[in-house]
């Protein structure tokens, strides 16, 4: 056929197809925000930018005035995602009881079973009043401030020493991980695992954790249709999910078995750690008492090890980043640190009560959190028709994503120098004695309203006890050409880890000369 004449016939189907992208394009709020195609929706976007999905969805969100509509076409997948705070405190607080998890997210979280992040309604209220008794009283406090000084100085300062006099780079991602888990297994089990071993031992436990937690996100982005087949034949994402709930389980019921035998031949009722407590408050060993108990501590674990641990990584990336900030903290830390004796390696460790006035440290980790929070979006339903503050008409069974890793971008929210690492923004006095109150609703990275997370003070206690004892007794450096990059994952985790070189300090480079 003669090229001239094919290309004729096909001119006015050129031309259409022209026309028709650019209508598409017309419709766009952004540059950013996805193309709307036929059929499919936006999902050839959003799979296009999955790399960077993070990043991405705070452009589009900017573009959008914090509000986006993300519709999949007929694929099914729909959501409302915003980052305006006066959405925000409508759905976290203000309309608390039309906007729970919904079952759609307990279907995507199945992996956490009825616990209390997946529970709604009166089992959410039940679980909560439980944990809340035993978080909130001061013998798990105690417990907590103990057991965090204690790992921090068996574990994490022996094992850094060991990094710096090896000379060699080390995964500071993995290291925090690693601690966290065996704190939070402390604290919910009674157990050290003793993940954080000179050689770093092999935990089967943790891999699947991270296998979990990356499938759970895949699930947001992918049509439910699709990822149940997936499931059910066992392939692909859902094939990791599957070995790793294996792996939970088993994990869970052994130690679960472990404290049960415990309570019954020694007696447990000493133990301040949250399986014993729920199990000494057990009627009977009845099938639900084991269902309840893997389902909140799997949930605890989660909450425990994955968020501060990733809290941490991104603190000392920024502290990296950002001597001047490193410098304070430290300047911060002298006072208490010349009151303290080494211990036979030359270390320092802080009690929590020793932290606890040390306003910068706070300040500096919460300028963390805002500009990466552990947990990066939150996920609700809609039980009833609503309209949001931002003119949003909701319908009941629409589903929202609440993204806390773009609201702290937000040049409307905290500014034009909110792209900036900069603590003194918490800051309540010229002093800097003070710190400044932001409500939950704009800060939302331990949650707002009645779900407001209850380990947020064990959260703090954990993270200054092993941020402070790292800052005064070595200097942290990034390896020269590491990409640190956020983890296709529900918890803001790093992609690449954290790969950094440790030396120890001494008295003059705590003070800032060479």
């Amino acid at each position: 056929m003669d090229p001239l004449f094919l290309f004729i016939q096909l001119l006015p189907v050129l031309c259409f197809l022209t026309l028709y992208y650019h209508h598409l394009q017309s419709k766009k709020t952004s540059p950013l925000e996805p193309t709307e195609w036929p059929i499919v929706g936006q999902l050839p976007g959003l799979v296009a930018n999955i790399h960077h999905f993070h990043d991405w969805a705070t452009g589009v969100l900017r573009g959008a005035s914090y509000n986006f509509e993300a519709r999949g076409g007929r694929t099914g997948l729909r959501y409302f995602i915003t980052c305006d705070p006066s959405n925000v405190r409508h759905i976290f607080t203000s309309n608390f009881a039309n906007y729970p998890k919904g079952d759609e997210f307990a279907v995507i979280f199945d992996v956490l079973g009825g616990g209390i992040f997946n529970a709604d309604g009166e089992s959410w209220r039940r679980q909560r009043v439980k944990a809340q008794m035993l978080m909130t009283g001061s013998r798990f406090r105690t417990f907590t401030a103990r057991c965090s000084r204690d790992k921090v100085e068996r574990s994490l300062l022996p094992f850094l020493a060991h990094a710096a006099d090896e000379g060699a780079p080390c995964d500071l991602h993995n290291v925090f991980l690693r601690l966290t888990f065996d704190m939070t297994c402390t604290l919910v089990f009674g157990v050290d695992p003793g993940c954080l071993a000179i050689g770093l031992p092999v935990v089967p436990f943790a891999r699947a954790m991270d296998d979990a937690l990356e499938t759970l996100f895949l699930r947001h982005i992918t049509p439910m249709p699709c990822w149940k087949l997936m499931n059910r034949l066992k392939v692909g994402q859902e094939k990791k999910m599957a070995a790793a709930r294996r792996t939970i389980d088993c994990f869970v019921a052994a130690t679960v078995a472990k404290r049960r035998a415990d309570k019954i031949e020694q007696g447990i009722t000493e133990s301040a750690d949250l399986l014993s407590s729920f199990i000494c408050h057990e009627k009977d060993s009845s099938h639900n008492d084991d269902v309840f108990l893997r389902d909140t501590t799997v949930n605890l674990l989660l909450a425990g090890r994955d968020t501060t641990g990733a809290a941490l990584s991104w603190f000392f990336y920024l502290l990296c980043k950002n001597p001047r900030v490193e410098q304070k903290i430290l300047d911060e830390l002298a006072p208490v640190a010349s009151r303290k004796v080494t211990d036979a390696a030359g270390m320092v460790t802080f009690e929590a009560s020793e932290l606890g006035n040390l306003v910068y440290l706070h300040a500096a980790l919460c300028e963390c959190l805002r500009l990466y929070p552990s947990v990066p979006f939150e996920h609700k339903a809609v039980v009833a028709d609503d309209v949001l503050p931002s003119g949003k008409e909701m319908k009941a069974g629409d589903k929202v994503l609440v993204f806390s890793y773009s609201m702290g971008r937000m040049e409307g929210v905290w500014g034009k120098d909110c792209a900036e690492f900069r603590p003194e923004r918490w800051l309540g006095d010229e002093a800097g004695t003070k710190l400044r109150y932001e409500p939950s609703y704009k800060f939302i990275s331990f949650n707002a309203g009645p779900r407001t997370c209850l380990g947020k003070e064990m959260a703090f206690v954990q993270m200054k006890t092993a941020a402070a004892a790292v800052l005064w007794n070595f200097a942290v450096e990034l390896v020269p050409g590491h990409v640190v990059e956020p983890k296709l994952s529900i918890i803001l985790h790093m992609k690449n880890g954290l790969a950094v070189r440790v030396r120890r300090r001494d008295d003059v480079a705590r003070h800032g000369c060479c």
